[in-house]
């Protein structure tokens, strides 16, 4: 499956166009890599931690939504756009993008 930020994949034409797929991932940080990012934050630096974490989810968003663009029959997703969400105490990842099949 190509998945693309842009609208368009060069060399490849667009034969059809099945939709708008999303995936979404929630993460809770779990209260000692809350504790450790405090204190990275007090002392500076980076958070190791939550960049685990951030990781994680953006690989599970990404996967679900070409999972959702696989059952509707595309071979790639176009346009595709990354949002980023704190929401009590817990991390959400969406991703979203057109379902496309290529010639």
């Amino acid at each position: 499956m190509i998945t693309t930020t842009t609208p368009s994949i060069e060399g490849r034409r667009i034969t059809t166009y099945h939709g708008i797929v999303v995936g979404e991932a929630i993460l809770g940080a779990n209260v000692f890599r809350d504790l450790f990012a405090s204190i990275t934050d007090i002392v500076g630096g980076r958070s190791g931690a939550y960049e685990e974490e951030l990781g994680k989810a953006r690989k599970t968003a990404l996967d679900e939504m070409e999972d959702r663009a696989a059952a509707m029959g595309a071979s790639a997703v176009v346009g595709v756009d990354l949002d980023y969400e704190v929401i009590n105490n817990m991390l959400m990842v969406s991703a979203s993008g057109t379902a496309v099949s290529l010639e």
